[in-house]
């Protein structure tokens, strides 16, 4: 690698904002805030609005689309339009 066009890749704490969840991994990121990890050194602070431990999809909260009734609500909403031979929903 070349020395000096790499950006500083270093220890950050992201902190779920929903959550309060923490992790500690690498990143170009910084700021000016900083906590202390459990292992007694400081670190930057980034506070997020989304992670894995508040993500629906990955907590199990995910809704389930009603596409049935989606679709049921088409047909019925031009059904009368198709039935003038302009190639409505059949």
């Amino acid at each position: 690698m070349k020395s000096g066009i790499h950006p500083d890749y270093h220890p950050v704490v992201f902190r779920d904002a929903a959550t309060g969840t923490q992790f500690l991994t690498r990143s170009t990121s910084t700021s000016t805030q900083t906590v202390e990890w459990h292992d007694g050194q400081h670190y930057p602070l980034i506070v997020v609005d989304i992670t894995s431990a508040s993500h629906p999809l990955w907590t199990g909260t995910a809704r389930v689309v009603d596409t049935e009734g989606r679709v049921e609500r088409f047909r019925r909403k031009y059904a009368a339009k198709g039935a003038s031979g302009r190639g409505g929903v059949r």
